[in-house]
């Protein structure tokens, strides 16, 4: 067992972010722009959480990625560049989940950008993490 659980517990949910992330680049492969945001949004908000546990943060049932964002930065002031891409994957879990907002239109070309960018965010908050690139 880690002398520090906290790290521990941390470290599972950048395990469940990995897994999440590959689902969204097997999804938007499928040409499902839907669920790859959708599951963009899930590996991005497992990455804070994971962050935030890392500096002793009490885990919250939130999804919101901006809020999340707003308890990180004040870890690391350069999250705060990344406010726009968390708003954005924020809405890509809305329209998943609640059809009234499902009408937003995402291209596979929304989604590698913000899996790009996703990418730089991520790299920031865990600097030996390896994502795998998006295979055409």
């Amino acid at each position: 067992m880690s002398a520090d659980p906290g790290a521990s517990v941390a470290e599972e949910w950048v395990q469940i972010a990995r897994k999440d992330w590959a689902r969204a680049q097997r999804n938007l492969r499928d040409r499902d722009t839907e669920a790859a945001g959708f599951f963009l949004q899930q590996s991005l908000e497992k990455y804070l959480k994971a962050f935030l546990m890392n500096h002793n943060w009490k885990l919250r049932k939130i999804h919101e990625l901006d809020a999340l964002l707003d308890e990180a930065a004040r870890y690391q002031p350069e999250l705060e560049n990344f406010r726009d891409l968390c708003e954005r994957v924020s809405g890509y879990y809305l329209a998943e989940r609640y059809p009234p907002l499902s009408a937003l239109e995402l291209s596979s070309a929304d989604i590698r950008r913000d899996l790009k960018e996703a990418r730089e965010f991520v790299k920031l908050m865990f600097p030996k993490e390896r994502l795998p690139r998006l295979k055409r």
